[in-house]
């Protein structure tokens, strides 16, 4: 049986490869953890429980960023998601995410406030380009650039880095809410990535 969260990544990733244009890996990375950390801010809880790193070009989940970086799906991916390879030359490549025909977005998974952070993202990212997202992800106050400048390139982000005094959760409290949820993803074996 697939986890909630592992249903969840599936369908966000779909979400956004329907609602979104120009989705290729940079910008689907850069979606994810938009979503997930807005949604930790808000409730001290990810969405997903997906662990993001600092990579070069900014924030990915790096297990799921293994998972399709070769341009092959998991077959649980690979129903609803088509992965396109186009090869710039050079040993350059770029994948873009495209939403299978008849597939269909399972909303009953998602809680009203995941559902609404999913819809204003892909409403303020719908035309976006990586470029443009990573200039956003980049700014000095976001957690990808503070993870990057003090712990260097390729360090795990902390998600308690959106948590400040105007958050709706307290950081004690989000914090603990945080160590509890990876503890229960990896004690049940429910975690989003293979």
């Amino acid at each position: 049986m697939t986890s909630i969260y592992r249903q969840k990544l599936i369908n966000v990733v779909l979400f956004f490869a329907k609602e979104t244009k120009h989705v290729n890996m940079t910008k689907l990375m850069k979606l994810l953890n938009f979503f997930e950390f807005e949604h930790f801010g808000q409730t001290g809880y990810p969405s997903i429980g997906l662990r993001y790193y600092a990579f070069e070009k900014g924030p990915a989940p790096k297990r799921f960023w293994l998972e399709v970086k070769d341009g092959v799906p998991p077959s649980d991916l690979k129903e609803k998601v088509a992965i396109s390879i186009k090869d710039w030359g050079h040993g350059k490549k770029e994948l873009e995410f495209i939403a299978r025909i008849n597939a269909q977005v399972d909303f009953s998974i998602f809680t009203p406030r995941e559902k609404k952070i999913l819809e204003k993202l892909a409403y303020i990212y719908k035309d976006a380009t990586a470029k443009t997202m990573s200039d956003i992800s980049h700014e000095d106050d976001m957690p990808w650039e503070i993870t990057k400048r003090e712990k260097g390139l390729n360090a795990e982000i902390d998600y308690l880095l959106v948590v400040d005094e105007s958050s709706a959760i307290d950081r004690e409290i989000a914090k603990e809410n945080l160590q509890d949820h990876f503890i229960v993803l990896k004690a049940f074996d429910v975690e989003p990535v293979k």
